[in-house]
């Protein structure tokens, strides 16, 4: 009988695998996907809360909403709550990403590893996709998560490239190309952040003439600091055109008063 089991389990393991490899065609086809569903051809903008938790802390709710111009690469982000960050905002404009304050009246440029607003989160989380753009990727395994059969993509930043981090493991739903679990992995290897993202949802864009899909949730735990984790919830989104001159430092001023 044992030998018959043993003979069983090494015709299991000769057998070919069913899961077929992505050429890099395919995975780069992913990547532009990917950006392609998220990016809208006008404006955005949209109410987002966070919840922030940390260990030893009270739990903080923030409230902001964000703007975004996809076809110009900018992205404005003003807090609304709690009263202690309210008219604290972040401007992305011509690449770079600027941080006002509103008691002391100046602006700072941060990098792409800022913590918006000391959250769990960076700008990457509230702003268009830029996969293909940032990142080259390679096909890891098909792999299932939970009930959902995945892609695992390995993906490492391109030469001379900002970004928070220089390499990012997904896992992608095979039957709808929207990213499911995300991890966040410093060049050294080290894993800084996974992210959850189980509810996505889609609009149609009057200007992109077709859907643009949003993560209606993102769930971030920190796997330096354990313990702290960060829930962000998108809401209200509107893809109507925005104030031409709504992306400048006088506009988010102006507001922050």
């Amino acid at each position: 009988m044992k030998k018959t089991l043993l003979l069983v389990f090494i015709a299991a393991l000769l057998l070919p695998s069913t899961s077929t490899a992505l050429s890099p065609e395919e995975v780069s086809e992913i990547l532009t996907t990917l950006d392609e569903r998220q990016k809208n051809s006008g404006d955005w903008k949209a109410m987002i809360y966070i919840d922030q938790k940390e260990k030893n802390k009270n739990d903080i709710v923030y409230k902001a909403v964000t703007y975004r111009r996809d076809g110009a690469d900018k992205l404005m982000i003003l807090f609304l709550d709690p009263r202690s960050e309210k008219g604290k905002g972040y401007l992305r404009m011509d690449k770079n990403l600027w941080f006002f304050d509103p008691r002391i009246g100046k602006w700072e440029r941060r990098t792409e590893r800022e913590r918006i607003g000391g959250t769990g989160s960076n700008r990457a989380d509230f702003d268009e996709s830029r996969l293909s753009q940032e990142y080259d990727a390679v096909f890891v395994k098909s792999d299932k998560l939970g009930k959902f059969d995945t892609h695992v993509l390995e993906l490492t930043a391109k030469k001379g490239i900002d970004v928070a981090y220089p390499k990012l493991k997904m896992w992608v739903d095979v039957k709808n190309t929207n990213i499911l679990k995300r991890q966040d992995i410093a060049i050294s290897g080290k894993l800084l952040r996974t992210s959850y993202y189980p509810k996505w949802k889609k609009i149609f864009s009057e200007s992109k003439g077709g859907d643009v899909w949003f993560p209606k949730e993102m769930r971030i735990f920190d796997e330096v600091e354990k313990g702290n984790r960060t829930l962000i919830v998108i809401e209200n989104v509107d893809l109507n055109a925005l104030p031409k001159n709504i992306f400048t430092k006088a506009w988010l001023e102006a507001k922050s008063r």
